[in-house]
């Protein structure tokens, strides 16, 4: 069929009929995305941990946190794939096996920054600062992506905060008198993620262009401050700490801006040479909401929980419309030195919630606007339309592009669900791109299973497993693999596996 192609477009072409346009444009992204914290340690070489993070000193001392033992795995960081080691492996595989031209990875700022940065001014003295064998292995990475022809984009901050500036053992086991209070602690940790987000640049801007400030910072605030349990949470891990989240809502909002005010300046570098040399987003947990029935009081829950979760945040960092009391009014709109901050949209995408609404705001304290069961928030729903409406959001809404640089299936009691979820979802991202979205690339979770934060290595979302038991921490492919690569070949959906895995309107 792909030799036919030409001579199709031709007789299109005689006929006066407009061309086809192909369902993925050339130079769409074709990933799969990891984080560092998650699978640079457990080299079978020898330790290669990084124990200056919040959450490795987490999970490490979880013996501490007794009303927690439930929440956080037994597993250690060691127990990971050893990426840092590893990576060229992961490199080639990414490239020969399956087909991939991008890698979405993260920088550690405990790694480059062991210690306080605070008052360090210039790119020399940072440089000084920062640790000379994490700077040398991170270019040697970036070298080796670059070997394979792999587009990395690079997560500064994927959840972890240095230990210098967050304490989260000490701040949930004495939350009113830590010292060290990571997100809440606003201009120390605005400035400081300012600093290293320069430095960054200017390090690494010759060889990276594509850029995420920060990931899922819902996924900080709902599982750090609020309702943490034993499916997600977050250093400190506290409960029902309303002022605390709208302040770190506001805070991580903030600190984007600065962020990439300071990427803007410091990276001049072209690494790619398409003319531009940043194009920076933020990653977001994106989730489509839907009332439990079609009653008043049910769509009311679902726009409510929907502005909560996903616009009152988008619109502060895209449009600069900020509601600090979550009432859903802006107190103010279009601030300039928040707008116009975003290259493109990060979606994640994983789930879709379903709501029933109530009377009466279940949690006044955080917003009049919680007028929702909260049981029906735990529902989980694999929703591969999801990906549509998100990608649509960012089109309609927010003008802007988008990426799908997060979706995957667990596969620990299914190998094979991994391809049907990338083929189900993949159609998705197809149909976003006919109907106008301007989808960039596509990025799949994950490259190989990786310690899933307080689940260990319990929770599997790798293409190829990896046995946290073997010393070699060798990697086997899952059925996705194979599935992907036809994918990644055709720069579509083959039919034949739109066929095995349909994607229902």
């Amino acid at each position: 069929m792909r030799r036919l192609a030409p001579l199709a477009l031709a007789l299109a072409a005689c006929s006066g009929a407009a061309p086809v346009k192909p369902p993925f444009p050339a130079g769409f992204a074709w990933g799969a995305a990891i984080a560092g914290f998650q699978v640079d340690m457990g080299c079978p070489s020898g330790p290669c941990d990084d124990p200056r993070s919040d959450w490795y000193d987490f999970v490490t001392r979880r013996g501490e946190l007794k009303d927690l033992q439930d929440a956080i795995s037994t597993d250690l960081p060691s127990a990971g794939p050893g990426y840092f080691e590893l990576y060229a492996q992961d490199h080639r595989r990414a490239k020969e096996e399956l087909g991939l031209n991008a890698l979405r990875v993260s920088l550690e700022w405990s790694r480059l920054f062991p210690n306080a940065t605070d008052g360090i001014v210039g790119q020399d003295a940072l440089r000084a600062a920062a640790d000379p064998e994490a700077l040398a292995a991170y270019h040697a990475m970036f070298a080796s992506l670059k070997a394979q022809g792999l587009r990395p984009m690079v997560t500064l901050n994927h959840y972890t905060l240095p230990l210098w500036l967050h304490d989260g053992v000490a701040c949930h086991l004495d939350f009113d008198h830590c010292t060290r209070r990571g997100w809440l602690d606003r201009e120390r940790i605005e400035a400081e993620l300012a600093r290293y987000a320069g430095f960054c640049g200017a390090e690494f801007g010759g060889e990276v262009d594509w850029w995420v400030t920060e990931n899922e910072p819902i996924n900080v605030i709902f599982p750090a401050y609020l309702l943490p349990g034993a499916e997600r949470l977050n250093p400190p891990a506290v409960t029902f700490k309303y002022a605390a989240a709208r302040s770190v809502l506001l805070t991580m909002v903030e600190a984007h801006a600065r962020m990439v005010d300071a990427l803007r300046t410091s990276d001049t570098a072209d690494a790619d040479g398409d003319g531009k040399p940043t194009f920076i987003g933020l990653v977001f947990a994106t989730v489509p909401v839907k009332g439990k029935t079609s009653s008043a009081l049910d769509a009311r829950a679902a726009k409510d929980v929907d502005a909560l979760y996903n616009t009152a945040f988008l619109d502060a960092v895209i449009l600069g419309d900020v509601d600090a009391d979550l009432d859903g009014v802006p107190e103010v709109k279009g601030r300039s030195d928040l707008a116009g901050r975003m290259d493109f949209l990060g979606l994640n995408i994983y789930t879709r919630i379903t709501v029933e609404g109530t009377d009466a705001p279940v949690l006044p304290d955080l917003s009049p606007r919680t007028r929702f069961n909260p049981i029906t928030l735990q529902a989980f729903e694999d929703y591969p339309r999801g990906l549509y409406e998100m990608a649509m959001l960012a089109k309609d809404r927010y003008h802007l592009p988008s990426i799908v640089t997060e979706t995957g299936a667990q596969v620990q009691t299914d190998g094979a669900a991994g391809a049907s979820w990338l083929v189900r979802y993949a159609q998705w991202a197809r149909r976003a791109i006919r109907d106008g979205a301007d989808l960039r690339g596509f990025f799949y979770w994950s490259l190989m299973d990786n310690y899933e934060w307080n689940h260990g290595m319990d929770y599997r979302f790798g293409l190829y497993a990896v046995d946290k038991a073997d010393p070699r921490k060798a990697r086997t492919a899952r059925p996705a693999v194979d599935v992907y690569r036809q994918i990644t070949r055709a720069n579509d959906v083959p039919s034949s596996l739109a066929q095995q895995y349909p994607a229902p309107e």
